[in-house]
């Protein structure tokens, strides 16, 4: 993780992210939303967990991406689309470089965390690949392991 940043306001996390994949790349990218979006995201009344990245036509888009409607609001009019597809703000050659490693080495595009960056709404994304449940049940064992040594080796400072 980067160290703390006070402009940055950190609005949701997707944990599920960094266990079901292996992070190689990571990215800062900024939203294209509605005013009503926002307020929602500021309130942070947004969901992480199902949303996924997609390159289109040279245009980066962030799908599944589930912003629930601003409680304070007064008519559906100038509401939103909870579930719609929101355009990524990336810059062409960032675009260049991830779209032929999302095809051509079958990755994908997960967002990490969302954020407010000097009052800017920001989405952390990572070109990632997926982890087999080997892998996971091999990482959880090397974490026990690396637990247990260091509490044998505190114990071991204790006595002596």
């Amino acid at each position: 993780m980067a160290p703390k940043d006070p402009d940055i306001v950190v609005v949701a996390t997707n944990r599920v992210a960094r266990r079901d994949f292996e992070i190689l790349d990571v990215y800062e990218a900024g939203l294209v939303l509605k005013g009503s979006e926002v307020k929602s995201l500021r309130e942070s009344k947004v969901q992480l967990n199902d949303c996924y990245g997609r390159i289109d036509d040279g245009e980066a888009w962030l799908l599944g991406l589930h912003i629930a409607p601003y409680s304070k609001s007064t008519s559906e009019a100038f509401g939103h689309e909870p579930d719609r597809h929101r355009k990524l703000l990336l810059h062409r050659s960032e675009i260049d470089r991830i779209r032929p490693r999302l095809d051509q080495e079958r990755l994908t595009l997960v967002p990490l965390r969302l954020y407010f960056h000097k009052g800017r709404a920001k989405v952390e994304l990572a070109v990632a690949r997926g982890k087999k449940s080997i892998d996971r049940r091999q990482e959880i064992a090397r974490r026990d392991a690396d637990l247990d040594a260091r509490r044998e080796m505190a114990k071991a400072n204790r006595r002596g």
